[in-house]
């Protein structure tokens, strides 16, 4: 099952994405699940011979292969099959602040610890105030 944006499937990020806030859709009974995903990992390697710095890069992530992190979302997958959901992009993030903000706001602001209709148990977030989340919010929202 792919991933969708604005009803176009996803087969690679944009080159500024650091993550995307996704939206799972359980087909058989509407049951929806919000949640974020990064789009890269950092590594770190040990130093080179004669060297003192780790040698640190990115890979990444395994996104597109990712059903979330609830463990009923999980088992209905497994026990229905993929065919029968649907992966969707809400909004793609340029940094981690804006994802977690991001993320957040999808969650309250569909109240989904309120209702029986998402699998989300737990809204869990910290993200402090900058000019970046500030900025980069006014050119998302």
């Amino acid at each position: 099952m792919q991933w969708t944006y604005k009803g176009q499937t996803v087969d690679t990020l944009p080159q500024d994405c650091e993550g995307f806030v996704y939206l799972i859709t359980n087909l058989t009974n509407n049951k929806k699940y919000i949640g974020k995903k990064l789009a890269r990992f950092k590594t770190s390697k040990p130093p080179l011979k004669g060297k003192v710095n780790r040698r640190r890069g990115h890979k990444e992530s395994d996104w597109r292969d990712y059903w979330g992190s609830s463990d009923h979302l999980n088992a209905d997958v497994l026990k229905l099959g993929k065919d029968k959901f649907t992966r969707e992009i809400l909004h793609y993030c340029p940094s981690r602040g804006v994802l977690s903000y991001l993320e957040a706001k999808e969650q309250f602001d569909r109240r989904v610890l309120e209702t029986d209709e998402y699998y989300n148990g737990i809204i869990n977030v910290r993200v402090g105030s900058s000019k970046i989340l500030k900025e980069a919010l006014k050119n998302i929202l």
